[in-house]
């Protein structure tokens, strides 16, 4: 299971609020499309998925004040298996 946490967001912002989920628990994400959108006082920000998988989690919900490295989320990483055959 890969968490997602709040990235450091600039210098002097130590908060921000949850925005708007683009995905609820259950849902298939793709790595580095946009999982949250964040606002502070000065700039609204979109935290990308860092892997393609299932949010299995939502820890920070909308409306919720996050702080830089708290997690905001859980995915559960896609497996790939390969079954290609070689010829």
């Amino acid at each position: 299971m890969i968490k997602v946490y709040l990235p450091e967001l600039g210098e002097n912002i130590t908060k921000a609020t949850i925005s708007y989920w683009y995905a609820e628990e259950g849902a298939s994400v793709v790595e580095g499309t946009d999982l949250v959108e964040v606002a502070t006082d000065k700039a609204t920000f979109n935290v990308p998925a860092p892997c393609s998988g299932t949010l299995v989690e939502v820890v920070a919900h909308e409306g919720d004040t996050v702080h830089p490295g708290e997690v905001l989320a859980a995915i559960e990483e896609d497996t790939v298996s390969d079954d290609k055959t070689e010829e």
